[in-house]
């Protein structure tokens, strides 16, 4: 028993830290997502917009509706007029424009759904949000790669970048190291970006938009979590009420027995 429960504790280690590992892939420490966002109509707005108009093109939203898009705040005339482009009905899910076909002859793969994208990404790294906030805001120019794109928090992506016309085109610098335990080594640690061409935003602006897409897709990963939330501490409480009656009741029913 004791030599399985070591082994229990040991291939749960690795499954931990093959997980974090995974959620670091660019070895940067991920940025912390503005989780208010999440809650706020106006950001989550905003992300929806973002999400149509330079998501969708490539990335379907299988699992949701237009028509769910009314939690947010919006009317089914408001979607149906200014997000709803693939489509004429609105009850239908959020399809990709592009033929799966092409775009996995023109990127190497099927671009994924982004449905649940952002519970996906969790790690012990931090949350799915956090990943996203991160790799949507790393990308540099690299003349290296077919897309002519690559990005500090996913190495070699095979996505072009998206947004690159808000942020503008950008080049990381790398230093050159030396490894303190093998002198005959170099690593080459990143120092920051030199921006080759302005964006239509400011950098604030830039992180600021990043901030509301990434908020709708982890909304749109859990539409109800907000309601979740708020029930499961009314069960909570029942319970904490329920147990509080039956340890009374216990009592009561034992008090002659000696």
């Amino acid at each position: 028993m004791k030599k399985l429960i070591l082994s229990l504790v040991a291939s749960l280690g690795l499954m931990f830290g093959a997980t974090a590992a995974r959620a670091a892939e660019g070895g940067i420490v991920l940025d912390k997502f503005p989780t208010e966002r999440v809650t706020d109509l106006a950001a989550l707005q905003n992300g929806a917009k973002l999400f149509v108009n330079y998501c969708l093109n490539c990335h379907s939203a299988a699992f949701m509706r237009y028509n769910r898009l009314r939690d947010i705040g919006l009317t089914e005339q408001q979607i149906k007029d200014n997000l709803a482009f693939a489509t004429d009905k609105i009850g239908d899910t959020m399809q990709a424009a592009i033929d799966p076909k092409q775009a996995k002859e023109w990127f190497g793969a099927t671009p994924p759904d982004l449905t649940v994208i952002a519970r996906s990404r969790a790690s012990a790294s931090g949350s799915g949000a956090d990943y996203l906030y991160t790799y949507l805001r790393t990308y540099y120019r690299d003349d290296t790669k077919a897309t002519g794109w690559n990005n500090l928090a996913f190495p070699n992506v095979g996505m072009p970048h998206a947004l690159w016309e808000l942020q503008g085109q950008r080049v990381a610098k790398f230093e050159e190291h030396k490894d303190p335990h093998d002198p005959s080594k170099v690593t080459h640690v990143f120092a920051g970006y030199e921006q080759l061409t302005p964006g239509t935003m400011t950098p604030q602006q830039y992180d600021n938009a990043v901030a509301d897409l990434v908020a709708f897709l982890q909304w749109m990963g859990e539409p109800v979590q907000k309601e979740r939330v708020r029930l499961g501490v009314w069960v909570l409480l029942f319970l904490g009420l329920f147990a509080v009656i039956a340890w009374r009741l216990n009592a009561a029913y034992w008090k002659d027995v000696k």
